[in-house]
């Protein structure tokens, strides 16, 4: 019986397809193979989503692409291998079949299998449905890699086929989420997402917020006008301020008058609404004055609020009106804001003292007048006083600080607003930093200026925005030298070597030498005074020059110090250095029979003597008699002389004028008495009586 049900459709299925034979075959197609006597293949097949076809015997066949005529062909070539009674072979596409996958926001997202006429809708209908939060309008239709979108909803409200693309086998159907759902997963109902609004695509949503009954994002449809936005927000709240609609298109805020629309019907000033607009409802201001004739009065007046300015209205009716500027008010300061963004300043003290320049300003309906607040000294608020008309004032000044800053002003105004500068200010080196300005200005004498006297045309000028440093002086050595960061380069001078306190001194070039010597607490006992170097760095040049400052203690010679100044370096070498730190063209060789023999330091005013002292003298076996000096030549023509000097004669008869001439270079010998012609004689003389002893000796025995 079911042998004849099967040749009854398969019949009414040749007879339906005259050319059945060139029927391409698809995934999802359900094939009957009839082999007469098997019952393997009593069965329909049908052909899998890779394209193959599961036969008894044979295993997978790839058949997809192949007509029907092919496919007996192919199949009839691999079946005969296994089966004898092929002879009627035949292969009859019985249904065919869609297999597709419905991913995304649906209730049973998966495969499923529809009819050859199904649609998107009986597809997601197998799926369960779409659940809430699906994105209707943007759902897409993946075919191999080539994504369409259409709308979903459009479909449902109009019931247009043709919004539907047609599905084939193997499409995969997405049904994305809405964008209002955000990124936490979580339940909603109808109202909550209809409360949010139906806007699918950002870039083209309509935006409504602000003072309506249910804000949120919406879809933009082509004619929609603000009234119908509006309406589909849930309209305006009782709150809802509607003259002062916002409306931005295309990055172009708009301002529309709900109310003015209503009263009149005047549609010509209502914005139009683009992809992607914004509208906003503000909530409405209490007390607010507006209309064709009104200024407005703000600050520090008795009244301040918004007055009625009928044609001819003065600008001291509206500040009489408003009560007249307080106690607390900066009549200098008064600014009348015009409604074309432009700002004018009046001053009203000038005015009423009767300085001609100022004029009234005029006044014209929707302007502002602005009367600050004064400033109160007392109060540090950086928002007092803005930067274009203060001035800083910092460093060795009672209060340092920002103050206002007025044109009439002068740089000794400003300083003694700030208190003037303290005990340890260093006036010398006064120093303003120019608004704008990047060249740096010379540090400014303010103390040879009190000290000295001067026009006041000297003194630095200074205006609003610039800046007043007073550098501190260090109070002592030891606060000299933690603090020494705070003290310029050029109002200081270094001493260095043998001093109670070496370090970095702040300076002036009032003192002199003596002065920063005495600062670092003068030479200690190790100090060479006969040797200080000083270097002069304020020169284009560096310049070193040596003081003996033993010899001015002699000589009170005030030439003799040398005139040193801001970032010069004072050095006080060490006494008795190792011979080798001192040069040979300024010393003078003593060796022999002395207490400390070596080199020593020479100048023109010593002699033989002062080198024999500075030598600790000579030994007690020192041979006076004949002291050698070598004279070094000077120059090539001359040649080196060897003089004899007798210290005990020098002793017995002290004529000055018999000392040998010594020079730097030189070479001085104290023999020992084991060297005298005595001595060597003697020596001689024992070596005789020893051998007249031994042979004396030798003869008696």
């Amino acid at each position: 019986m079911f042998k004849l049900l099967i040749t009854f459709l398969s019949c009414l299925f040749i007879i339906s397809h005259v050319h059945s034979t060139e029927i391409i075959i698809r995934p999802g197609d359900v094939l009957q193979i009839e082999i007469p006597g098997e019952v393997d293949f009593e069965n329909s097949f049908q052909v899998k989503r890779d394209g193959t076809l599961n036969l008894p015997e044979i295993g997978k066949v790839a058949i997809v692409g192949k007509t029907l005529s092919q496919a007996t062909a192919g199949l009839a070539k691999l079946l005969g291998q296994e089966y004898r009674a092929i002879n009627n072979f035949k292969i009859y596409l019985i249904e065919r079949r869609v297999p597709i996958q419905v991913l995304g926001f649906v209730e049973v997202p998966g495969m499923i299998d529809l009819p050859e006429e199904g649609n998107i809708q009986m597809a997601l209908q197998k799926a369960g449905g779409a659940i809430a939060g699906a994105q209707l309008d943007r759902i897409q239709l993946n075919r191999q890699g080539k994504v369409t979108v259409f709308d979903y909803k459009s479909y449902l409200d109009t019931g247009d086929f043709s919004i539907l693309p047609k599905i084939e086998p193997l499409d995969v159907l997405f049904v994305p989420a809405s964008p209002l759902i955000g990124n936490v997963q979580m339940d909603f109902d109808a109202a909550t997402l209809s409360a949010s609004g139906d806007g699918s695509e950002a870039k083209t949503a309509i935006k409504v917020f602000g003072e309506v009954l249910k804000p949120g994002v919406f879809s933009f449809k082509k004619g929609n006008t603000v009234v119908d936005m509006l309406m589909r927000a849930g309209g305006v709240t009782r709150y809802a301020g509607v003259e002062h609609i916002r409306v931005i298109n295309n990055g172009t805020p708009q301002l529309f008058d709900l109310k003015t629309y209503l009263d009149t019907g005047d549609a010509s000033h209502m914005p139009k609404i683009t992809p992607g607009s914004t509208l906003f409802i503000p909530i409405q201001e209490e007390e607010v004055k507006s209309g064709l004739r009104t200024i407005y009065v703000m600050g520090e007046v008795f009244k301040p609020g918004a007055y009625e300015a009928p044609a001819g209205t003065k600008f001291f009716d509206i500040l009489a009106n408003a009560g007249g500027p307080t106690r607390f008010a900066e009549s200098r300061k008064i600014r009348i804001i015009r409604t074309t963004g432009k700002v004018d300043a009046f001053d009203l003290q000038a005015y009423t003292e009767g300085l001609t320049q100022v004029t009234i300003p005029t006044v014209s309906p929707g302007d502002a007048i602005f009367v600050p607040e004064k400033t109160d000294m007392n109060e540090k608020s950086w928002l007092k006083i803005t930067p274009d008309r203060s001035i800083r004032i910092m460093g060795a000044v009672k209060k340092p600080g920002r103050y206002e800053w007025g044109d009439e002003m002068s740089f000794l105004d400003i300083l003694a607003h700030a208190g003037g500068p303290t005990q340890d200010a260093d006036m010398s080196q006064v120093r303003v930093l120019k608004n704008g300005e990047e060249k740096r200005m010379q540090p400014f004498d303010l103390d040879h200026f009190i000290t000295e006297g001067g026009d006041f045309s000297l003194l630095p000028k200074v205006s609003a925005g610039d800046t007043i440093i007073i550098s501190e002086r260090p109070r002592d050595v030891i606060d000299n030298k933690a603090r020494w960061l705070r003290q310029s380069q050029e109002s200081s001078i270094y001493v260095f070597g043998q001093v109670g306190q070496p370090g970095r001194y702040a300076f002036n070039n009032k003192l002199h030498f003596l002065d920063i010597l005495s600062a670092a607490d003068g030479p200690n006992q190790h100090a060479d005074i006969h040797n200080i170097k000083i270097t002069h760095r304020n020169n284009f040049k560096s310049k070193v020059s040596t003081l003996d400052l033993g010899l001015y203690f002699e000589t009170g010679d005030e030439t003799l110090l040398p005139s040193v100044k801001s970032g010069d370096t004072i050095y006080v070498p060490e006494r008795n250095k190792q011979w080798i730190d001192n040069k040979k063209e300024q010393t003078v060789r003593i060796i022999g029979a002395v207490e400390n023999p070596g080199r020593y330091k020479f100048s023109t005013d010593m002699t033989i003597l002062d080198i024999l002292a500075e030598s600790g003298g000579p030994t007690q076996t020192a041979y006076l008699e004949k002291i050698m000096v070598v004279n070094i030549s000077q120059s090539q023509s001359e040649e080196n002389i060897s003089q004899v000097f007798d210290l005990e004669k020098f002793i017995e008869h002290p004529d000055f004028t018999t000392l040998p001439m010594v020079r730097v270079g030189d070479t001085i010998f104290v023999p020992d008495v084991s060297q005298s012609n005595w001595n060597v004689f003697m020596d001689n003389v024992k070596d005789m009586l020893s051998i007249v002893s031994l042979v004396a000796i030798v003869g008696g025995l």
